[in-house]
């Protein structure tokens, strides 16, 4: 199993950043939870609908949903934003796992460039023979594995992004679909309001006429 080691962000030695590994996504599984809330129903018979229910309060309990729903889409984009751009980083150190891999049986020394902070690089060399690197973890927490176990992870890790991207398009085409169903019924419902004061205004114009 990964070794753990910790480490202090600014030390002194040059550390090996390989990607940073989410054990556990737990943004997702807030997401996740959220995603409970009920399919929005869409108004067919708006007379039916309104009968006995105040204009006012409807078309703010409408509103509540709308913005509820709304705040989830954001959540959920950024959340997306995250999670395809984590990928990247992750087929990074894969293919420098590989490499590590590749050269286990290699004669020779070779030179990296490594990753000391954002756009931060430093010259260092890895000796022939090298059996295990060191992923971070985040909260200075850094763990040794054995190179198989270390692509091993990874590659689970790469796994559970690109799934967790593929539910992040579909809850957010179903989000999309509540809010465009508010929208309509919002819509319905003010239309449905200012036909019933147009008809109510002419009743007492004809009144009125007599």
């Amino acid at each position: 199993k990964g070794k753990p080691l910790l480490r202090r962000r600014h030390c002194g030695r040059p550390r090996v950043k390989m990607a940073q590994v989410d054990v556990q996504p737990s943004a997702e599984k807030e997401i996740s939870a959220a995603m409970k809330l009920p399919e929005v129903q869409f108004i067919d018979d708006v007379d039916a609908y309104m009968k006995d229910k105040e204009v006012d309060i409807v078309l703010s309990q409408i509103q509540e949903k709308y913005q509820a729903y709304k705040m989830l889409e954001n959540r959920l984009l950024q959340s997306r934003a995250r999670m395809i751009g984590k990928v990247p980083h992750i087929e990074k150190a894969i293919s420098m796992v590989d490499l590590l891999i590749d050269q286990q049986e290699g004669q020779s020394q070779i030179t990296l460039d490594f990753e000391l902070s954002d756009h931060v690089y430093t010259k260092a060399t890895v000796n022939k023979g090298t059996q295990s690197v060191c992923l971070w973890l985040g909260a200075n927490v850094m763990v040794e594995y054995p190179l198989s176990e270390a692509k091993d992870l990874l590659e689970q890790n790469k796994r559970n992004a690109k799934q967790n991207v593929s539910n992040h398009e579909r809850d957010l085409n179903f989000v999309r679909d509540c809010i465009t169903t508010l929208e309509v019924s919002l819509a319905r419902v003010f239309n449905w309001d200012v036909l019933q004061r147009r008809n109510k205004k002419i009743e007492e114009e004809e009144k009125a006429k007599k």
